[in-house]
């Protein structure tokens, strides 16, 4: 995302001011919402619709007008595909497991979808990959430590965003 970030800003292929504003703003809206909804799922156990639902909207706007901006209507779409994908995938494995993760983190899922989507299936599933490595590794962490047990649970909506932050910036997954 910052390699794209950079060729808005510049004079290179897709270089525009107004697409490097709208996507700027949109990695604004991530940073704020992911350090409030990570906060909030710790504390809670909760990710808050009044956060997330609106986010689709903004979230979605912002990308989608960055992309038709600098003249890249494919990136639409795969916003689209990615949120699409993400919000099935995580909704069956809510069927599977109700108790293993919950309705909130599918619509995270959804959410967290169209920043990757926007990227590119590899970022999808680098995302997602990540956020099961990294909260696995923070189960693995519990257990080791004595803090926790397989069964135990763990809010889960802080590892999706990481999992998608990081997919987002390093240059090597892009």
């Amino acid at each position: 995302m910052v390699d794209i970030l950079a060729a808005y800003w510049g004079n290179g292929a897709g270089g525009s001011a107004l697409a490097a504003v709208l996507l700027s703003l949109a990695l604004a809206w991530f940073t704020v919402l992911a350090l409030r909804l990570a906060a909030i799922d710790i504390r809670t156990r909760r990710l808050p619709n009044a956060l997330v639902l609106p986010s689709y909207p903004v979230a979605g706007g912002l990308l989608a007008g960055a992309a038709l901006a600098a003249g890249e209507p494919d990136r639409v779409t795969g916003t689209v595909l990615g949120a699409a994908a993400l919000w099935t995938g995580f909704f069956a494995l809510r069927l599977l497991s109700p108790a293993g993760l919950g309705f909130g983190d599918v619509k995270l899922a959804g959410l967290l979808g169209l920043y990757l989507g926007f990227l590119g299936p590899a970022q999808v599933l680098a995302g997602t990959v990540g956020a099961f490595v990294f909260g696995g590794l923070w189960g693995l962490g519990l257990i080791l430590t004595r803090r926790g047990t397989a069964s135990s649970t763990v809010a889960f909506g802080p590892f999706l965003l990481l999992g998608a932050a990081v997919a987002m910036l390093v240059p090597a997954l892009q």
